[in-house]
Protein backbone atom coordinates (compact mmCIF):
# COMPACT_ATOMS: atom_id res chain seq x y z
CA UNK A 1 0.00 0.00 0.00
CA UNK A 2 1.64 3.78 -0.62
CA UNK A 3 2.30 5.25 2.17
CA UNK A 4 2.65 8.87 2.54
CA UNK A 5 3.58 11.69 4.53
CA UNK A 6 0.81 12.88 7.25
CA UNK A 7 0.69 16.73 7.90
CA UNK A 8 -0.98 19.12 10.20
CA UNK A 9 -2.61 22.68 9.35
CA UNK A 10 0.27 24.46 9.82
CA UNK A 11 2.10 22.09 7.05
CA UNK A 12 4.59 20.04 9.86
CA UNK A 13 4.91 16.16 9.38
CA UNK A 14 2.70 14.39 12.25
CA UNK A 15 3.66 10.79 10.96
CA UNK A 16 2.66 8.29 7.94
CA UNK A 17 -0.43 6.91 6.81
CA UNK A 18 -1.15 4.33 4.32
CA UNK A 19 -3.78 4.36 1.62
CA UNK A 20 -5.57 2.16 -0.16
CA UNK A 21 -3.42 0.50 -3.20
CA UNK A 22 -6.38 0.47 -5.60
CA UNK A 23 -6.77 3.15 -5.06
CA UNK A 24 -3.96 5.67 -5.13
CA UNK A 25 -1.70 2.80 -6.18
CA UNK A 26 -2.60 1.64 -9.71
CA UNK A 27 -1.30 2.08 -12.95
CA UNK A 28 -2.46 5.83 -14.26
CA UNK A 29 -4.41 4.66 -17.45
CA UNK A 30 -3.48 8.12 -19.13
CA UNK A 31 -5.88 7.13 -21.98
CA UNK A 32 -8.90 6.81 -19.99
CA UNK A 33 -7.92 9.96 -18.59
CA UNK A 34 -8.19 11.76 -21.77
CA UNK A 35 -11.65 10.78 -22.14
CA UNK A 36 -12.62 11.79 -19.24
CA UNK A 37 -11.47 15.32 -19.39
CA UNK A 38 -13.14 15.49 -22.95
CA UNK A 39 -16.34 14.12 -21.61
CA UNK A 40 -16.14 16.92 -19.15
CA UNK A 41 -15.03 19.73 -21.08
CA UNK A 42 -17.39 18.78 -23.51
CA UNK A 43 -20.28 18.98 -21.06
CA UNK A 44 -18.99 23.02 -20.06
CA UNK A 45 -19.79 23.93 -23.94
CA UNK A 46 -22.80 26.31 -24.47
CA UNK A 47 -23.97 24.66 -27.57
CA UNK A 48 -25.85 27.96 -28.24
CA UNK A 49 -24.00 29.01 -31.55
CA UNK A 50 -26.35 29.61 -34.61
CA UNK A 51 -26.23 30.68 -38.14
CA UNK A 52 -29.38 31.59 -40.01
CA UNK A 53 -30.37 29.55 -43.27
CA UNK A 54 -32.44 30.89 -46.52
CA UNK A 55 -35.66 30.90 -44.98
CA UNK A 56 -34.36 32.80 -41.72
CA UNK A 57 -33.39 35.94 -43.72
CA UNK A 58 -34.36 38.87 -44.03
CA UNK A 59 -36.06 40.00 -46.83
CA UNK A 60 -36.11 38.19 -50.55
CA UNK A 61 -39.88 38.06 -50.50
CA UNK A 62 -39.94 37.91 -54.36
CA UNK A 63 -38.07 37.00 -57.71
CA UNK A 64 -35.23 39.30 -58.12
CA UNK A 65 -35.81 39.55 -62.23
CA UNK A 66 -37.62 37.33 -64.75
CA UNK A 67 -37.21 34.04 -64.94
CA UNK A 68 -35.94 34.50 -68.87
CA UNK A 69 -34.64 36.91 -71.50
CA UNK A 70 -32.71 39.07 -69.42
CA UNK A 71 -29.31 36.75 -70.24
CA UNK A 72 -28.58 36.62 -66.34
CA UNK A 73 -28.69 33.05 -64.39
CA UNK A 74 -31.78 32.47 -63.38
CA UNK A 75 -32.30 33.74 -59.42
CA UNK A 76 -35.43 33.27 -57.06
CA UNK A 77 -34.46 34.93 -54.10
CA UNK A 78 -31.89 37.58 -53.15
CA UNK A 79 -31.18 35.65 -50.19
CA UNK A 80 -30.07 32.21 -51.61
CA UNK A 81 -26.80 31.12 -50.62
CA UNK A 82 -24.93 32.25 -52.98
CA UNK A 83 -25.51 35.83 -52.91
CA UNK A 84 -24.06 38.54 -50.42
CA UNK A 85 -26.29 38.82 -47.33
CA UNK A 86 -27.98 35.38 -47.92
CA UNK A 87 -28.83 31.96 -45.99
CA UNK A 88 -25.60 30.18 -44.66
CA UNK A 89 -25.43 26.29 -46.02
CA UNK A 90 -25.07 23.65 -43.44
CA UNK A 91 -24.31 26.45 -40.74
CA UNK A 92 -24.10 25.41 -36.82
CA UNK A 93 -26.82 25.29 -34.74
CA UNK A 94 -27.80 24.79 -31.32
CA UNK A 95 -26.96 21.49 -29.63
CA UNK A 96 -25.66 19.95 -27.07
CA UNK A 97 -21.88 18.31 -27.12
CA UNK A 98 -22.62 16.22 -23.88
CA UNK A 99 -22.18 12.79 -23.80
CA UNK A 100 -21.44 10.01 -21.00
CA UNK A 101 -18.77 7.32 -20.62
CA UNK A 102 -19.70 3.94 -18.52
CA UNK A 103 -19.53 4.50 -14.72
CA UNK A 104 -16.16 1.69 -15.14
CA UNK A 105 -14.71 4.15 -16.80
CA UNK A 106 -15.08 6.83 -15.09
CA UNK A 107 -14.41 5.02 -12.00
CA UNK A 108 -10.96 3.99 -13.78
CA UNK A 109 -10.12 7.74 -14.84
CA UNK A 110 -10.63 9.24 -11.40
CA UNK A 111 -8.58 6.22 -9.69
CA UNK A 112 -6.06 6.80 -12.42
CA UNK A 113 -5.70 10.69 -11.62
CA UNK A 114 -5.03 9.86 -8.12
CA UNK A 115 -2.78 7.44 -8.87
CA UNK A 116 -1.11 10.04 -10.42
CA UNK A 117 -0.85 12.48 -8.14
CA UNK A 118 0.92 10.23 -5.46
CA UNK A 119 3.35 8.74 -8.05
CA UNK A 120 4.64 12.26 -8.76
CA UNK A 121 4.87 13.15 -5.27
CA UNK A 122 2.39 15.81 -5.61
CA UNK A 123 -0.52 14.24 -2.85
CA UNK A 124 -0.38 16.27 0.85
CA UNK A 125 -2.83 14.71 3.30
CA UNK A 126 -3.40 16.33 6.47
CA UNK A 127 -4.82 14.97 9.69
CA UNK A 128 -7.61 17.63 9.98
CA UNK A 129 -8.40 20.91 8.49
CA UNK A 130 -10.38 23.15 10.51
CA UNK A 131 -11.30 26.69 9.97
CA UNK A 132 -14.07 28.72 12.18
CA UNK A 133 -14.82 31.22 9.73
CA UNK A 134 -13.98 32.19 5.89
CA UNK A 135 -10.47 33.44 6.05
CA UNK A 136 -8.49 33.57 3.21
CA UNK A 137 -5.35 33.93 4.86
CA UNK A 138 -5.90 30.59 6.84
CA UNK A 139 -5.93 28.78 3.49
CA UNK A 140 -2.89 31.02 2.27
CA UNK A 141 -1.07 29.94 5.33
CA UNK A 142 -1.72 26.50 5.01
CA UNK A 143 -0.33 26.73 1.23
CA UNK A 144 2.80 28.24 2.16
CA UNK A 145 3.19 25.39 5.05
CA UNK A 146 3.02 22.67 2.24
CA UNK A 147 4.75 24.75 -0.39
CA UNK A 148 1.59 24.48 -2.50
CA UNK A 149 0.71 27.50 -4.96
CA UNK A 150 -2.26 25.63 -7.36
CA UNK A 151 -3.90 23.55 -5.22
CA UNK A 152 -6.59 21.23 -5.41
CA UNK A 153 -8.16 21.19 -1.35
CA UNK A 154 -10.39 18.12 -0.73
CA UNK A 155 -12.35 17.32 2.16
CA UNK A 156 -14.93 14.79 3.41
CA UNK A 157 -17.91 16.22 3.08
CA UNK A 158 -18.81 19.85 2.05
CA UNK A 159 -17.35 22.70 4.62
CA UNK A 160 -18.50 26.08 3.87
CA UNK A 161 -15.57 28.06 5.38
CA UNK A 162 -12.89 26.50 3.65
CA UNK A 163 -15.00 26.80 0.24
CA UNK A 164 -15.26 30.20 0.80
CA UNK A 165 -11.81 30.82 2.00
CA UNK A 166 -10.19 29.25 -1.32
CA UNK A 167 -12.86 30.74 -3.37
CA UNK A 168 -10.32 34.31 -3.68
CA UNK A 169 -7.31 32.26 -4.19
CA UNK A 170 -5.94 32.21 -7.63
CA UNK A 171 -5.69 28.69 -8.95
CA UNK A 172 -6.96 27.21 -5.93
CA UNK A 173 -10.54 25.13 -5.29
CA UNK A 174 -11.59 23.78 -2.46
CA UNK A 175 -14.69 20.67 -3.27
CA UNK A 176 -16.19 18.08 -1.14
CA UNK A 177 -15.12 14.20 -1.89
CA UNK A 178 -18.36 13.58 -4.22
CA UNK A 179 -17.40 16.56 -6.07
CA UNK A 180 -13.86 15.66 -7.08
CA UNK A 181 -13.29 15.52 -11.20
CA UNK A 182 -10.68 14.50 -13.18
CA UNK A 183 -10.16 17.69 -14.97
CA UNK A 184 -9.93 19.56 -11.48
CA UNK A 185 -6.87 16.90 -10.35
CA UNK A 186 -4.99 17.25 -13.92
CA UNK A 187 -5.87 21.26 -13.79
CA UNK A 188 -4.42 22.03 -10.16
CA UNK A 189 -0.74 20.96 -9.48
CA UNK A 190 -0.81 19.88 -5.85
CA UNK A 191 -3.67 17.60 -4.37
CA UNK A 192 -4.72 18.42 -0.48
CA UNK A 193 -6.67 15.82 1.02
CA UNK A 194 -7.60 15.68 4.68
CA UNK A 195 -6.89 12.17 6.23
CA UNK A 196 -11.24 11.60 5.96
CA UNK A 197 -11.72 11.82 2.60
CA UNK A 198 -8.72 9.54 2.07
CA UNK A 199 -9.79 6.71 3.69
CA UNK A 200 -13.63 7.87 2.45
CA UNK A 201 -12.10 7.94 -1.43
CA UNK A 202 -10.55 4.46 -0.46
CA UNK A 203 -14.14 3.39 0.59
CA UNK A 204 -16.30 4.94 -2.38
CA UNK A 205 -13.68 3.92 -5.35
CA UNK A 206 -12.42 0.63 -4.25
Amino acid sequence: MPKVTLYNQGGSQVGDVELNDSVFGIEPNEHVMHQAVVMQRASLRQGTHETKNRSEVRGGGRKPWRQKGTGRARQGSIRSPQWVGGGTVFGPTPRSYSFKLPKKVRRLALKSALSQKAVDSDLFVLDSLSIDAPKTKEVVSLLNGLSAEKALIVTADHDENVVRSASNIPGVKAVALKQISVLDLLTHDKLILTQDAAEKAGEVLA
